[in-house]
C-alpha cells in the first residue's frame, strides 16, 4: 500500500479496536478523503438518500449509516454501525466482497436506497451483510 493509505488504515484499525468510535473517526475519515482529491474527485456524503427513499432512520427518508456485518463460521466477528461517509472508503477493506458486489453498495447509496441492500452468505457460515440505516 502506498503511504497516502497509511492514515486512514490507521483510523479504520482504531474504529476496529475499539479505541475510536465510528462518530469520532467520521470528520477524520472526511478529512483524509478531501485531502486525497484536492481537485473534488470523490464524491461528497450530501448527496447520498436524493431520490428521497424513506429507509429505517427517519428524519428526511436519508440514510446516514451503514451497518456492516461479518460472519466467520456462522459467528459474528464485525458489526458495526458507522457514518455512511467512513462506511464508503472502508467498503474496499471488507473481506468477501467482489469488484462487483462493492459497485452494487455504491450504486445503492448513491441512490439514495435504504434498508438492506447487500446480504452475502456460503455454506460454510462466511458472510457480509450490510444494511443502509
Amino acid at each position: 500500500m502506498t503511504a497516502s493509505n497509511e492514515p486512514l488504515d490507521r483510523v479504520l484499525r482504531m474504529v476496529a479496536e475499539g479505541r475510536l468510535t465510528a462518530d469520532e473517526a467520521a470528520p477524520i475519515i472526511d478529512a483524509l478523503q478531501a485531502k486525497a482529491a484536492p481537485r473534488g474527485g470523490a464524491a461528497p456524503a450530501e448527496p447520498i438518500g436524493s431520490s428521497g427513499e424513506p429507509a429505517s432512520s427517519g428524519g428526511g427518508g436519508r440514510p446516514r449509516y451503514a451497518r456492516i456485518e461479518v460472519q466467520e463460521g456462522g459467528r459474528s466477528v464485525v458489526n458495526l454501525r458507522v457514518p455512511i461517509s467512513l462506511g464508503r472508503l472502508a467498503l474496499a477493506r471488507v473481506p468477501g466482497l467482489s469488484a462487483d458486489q462493492i459497485a452494487e453498495v455504491e450504486a445503492a447509496v448513491a441512490g439514495g436506497a435504504g434498508g438492506p441492500i447487500l446480504d452475502v452468505q456460503d455454506p460454510d457460515g462466511d458472510g457480509v451483510r450490510i444494511v443502509l440505516e
